[in-house]
């Protein structure tokens, strides 16, 4: 048993959510190419026409239905994957958004998206509510047990800090003494709650850990002390080290590793429940639109064509049950 401090926090309003041209605490991302990314409700999303092949696969239910429905677990919003338009909260946008379009044009149906906790995104797809989730799912052992995973990305974490910090982050030994913020029921959390587990066992301070639902609460902790780093997905901290470059809660980012440990490549993908006959028709649009070319436009469009990947594999090896 690890030692560990819980924090339940407060909700506030995400830093991607502010219009940046409006908000002294952010600035305007853009991409490698020096481009502005749009963050406004018009998006202009890439619709593939529909592949009758493989549509054909889709299981009637969900053919006569005509939509796909698609669990996302972000809360209050997590730029860059699915978050509020920065000028109409009712629009939400993000890469998840635009891979799960990719994959309902291939397949012939209109997107359904439900938003929800990350808790409640799982509950969707155990429930039936949702056919699948697109929400920067980590593939794990654990979760093969309940789940099938198509996967579209690489899972690539990182520690993000305050821009004085003197924090490192090269191993875990960097982390003894420190309060870590980290997304609650997440592979990172596996992760860091291993990494404590380590500590305690080498007789050295532990890692205090404070668990956050979504990252509305953790850029406030880190900018005011109540956390020494935050813990989580490396699109996530890129972006938000972008917006708050050169402003008075600028950051940085200290250190990277797999989202699946230590010598193992993470994969994110496409979930259902497990033995739903809707992730074969999946994976084959997930590939469909890695050849064509419209999967890698995304990425690129998101900052995050370091983490594309050559095909959608099925059930690939994921985070061991023991990491």
């Amino acid at each position: 048993m690890v030692s560990v401090t819980v924090a339940v926090l407060t909700m506030i309003t995400v830093a991607g959510c502010s219009t940046p041209d409006n908000d002294d605490t952010t600035h305007q991302v853009t991409n490698a190419a020096g481009e502005k990314l749009n963050l406004t409700a018009q998006q202009n999303r890439i619709v593939p026409a529909r592949d009758d092949a493989i549509a054909a696969t889709v299981p009637k239910a969900i053919r006569d239905r005509g939509t796909l429905i698609i669990g996302q677990g972000s809360g209050t919003g997590n730029p860059p994957f699915t978050f509020p338009a920065t000028n109409d909260d009712n629009v939400w946008i993000g890469d998840e958004v635009d891979i799960a379009t990719l994959v309902s044009g291939v397949l012939g149906l209109k997107p359904d998206f439900r938003r929800s906790s990350w808790e409640g995104l799982f509950l969707g797809i155990d429930s039936g509510g949702s056919d699948v989730g697109f929400s920067n799912i980590t593939v794990t052992e654990a979760r093969k047990e309940l789940y099938d995973f198509a996967s579209y990305r690489t899972d690539e974490l990182s520690l993000i800090v305050g821009k004085d910090s003197t924090l490192t982050f090269h191993d875990y030994h960097d982390l003894s003494g420190k309060t870590v913020g980290v997304g609650s029921g997440t592979n990172q959390e596996k992760i860091l709650v291993g990494y404590a587990d380590k500590l305690k066992a080498e007789s050295k301070p532990t890692i205090t850990i404070k668990y956050y639902q979504d990252t509305t609460g953790v850029w406030s902790a880190l900018t005011s002390g109540q956390i020494d780093g935050y813990f989580g997905p490396n699109p996530i901290n890129s972006f938000h080290d972008a917006q708050v470059a050169g402003t008075p809660n600028a950051t940085k980012i200290v250190g990277h590793v797999s989202g699946a440990g230590e010598g193992l490549t993470g994969l994110i993908a496409a979930t259902t429940k497990k033995g739903n006959p809707i992730i074969g028709p999946v994976q084959a649009a997930l590939n469909k639109v890695i050849t064509s070319g419209d999967y890698e436009k995304v990425l690129k469009r998101w900052n995050l064509d370091a983490e594309k990947v050559p095909s959608s594999l099925l059930n690939p090896p994921g985070l061991p049950k023991t990491s």
